[in-house]
C-alpha cells in the first residue's frame, strides 16, 4: 500500500456538475482532469488553448503536482500538452489550467466534463548548491542528445 498525501481541493464557480478528480482503477498513479469549458472548445490543427478545469487545489510543502498529458487522447486524435508535464508548486491557488496542443490535422472538440490530463502528486527533494572549478569524470562526460545512436 502507498503512503497518501492530503490534497484539499476547492471547486470553483465553473465547476457544477464536474466530478471531483478521483483514481480511475486501484493502482492508477494519478487523477483525471477535467474540461470547465461552458461550451464546447474548438482546437484547430496546430493550434493550443487554455482548458480550465473548474478546481483550485492545496498541495502540502514538499510535493508537487505533476500535470502529464492523457495518452488515449495522444494516440486516438493527436491532443497533447505544450508543457507536460506541468508543475503545480504547493503555494499556487489558482485555478488549474491545461494547455491542450493539437498535434494532428484535423480539428478536435473538447466538450464540458472530458477528461483532458492527469494529475500526479510526487515528494520534492529541494537541492542546496555548491560552485565547483570542476566535475567529477564519468564514462558518459558531456554527450548528450542521442550519443548512443539509435541501435
Amino acid at each position: 500500500m502507498s503512503d497518501h498525501v492530503l490534497v484539499e481541493i476547492l471547486p470553483l464557480g465553473n465547476s457544477s456538475g464536474i466530478p471531483v478528480p478521483h483514481y480511475q482503477t486501484e493502482h492508477s498513479a494519478g487523477v483525471d482532469l477535467y474540461a470547465a469549458v461552458e461550451v464546447d472548445l474548438l482546437i484547430g490543427p496546430g493550434q493550443w488553448k487554455l482548458v480550465p478545469t473548474g478546481i483550485a487545489v492545496a498541495i502540502p510543502e514538499g510535493y508537487e503536482g505533476q500535470v502529464r498529458p492523457r495518452s488515449g487522447l495522444a494516440l486516438k486524435h493527436g491532443i497533447g500538452m505544450l508543457n507536460g508535464p506541468g508543475t503545480i508548486d504547493a503555494d499556487y491557488r489558482g485555478e488549474i489550467g491545461i494547455i491542450l496542443f493539437n498535434f494532428s490535422d484535423r480539428p478536435f472538440t473538447i466538450n464540458r466534463g472530458d477528461r483532458i490530463a492527469q494529475l500526479i502528486f510526487a515528494k520534492l527533494a529541494k537541492a542546496s548548491f555548491s560552485v565547483v572549478s570542476g566535475l567529477a569524470e564519468t564514462r558518459r562526460g558531456s554527450g548528450g542528445f542521442g550519443h548512443t545512436g539509435v541501435k
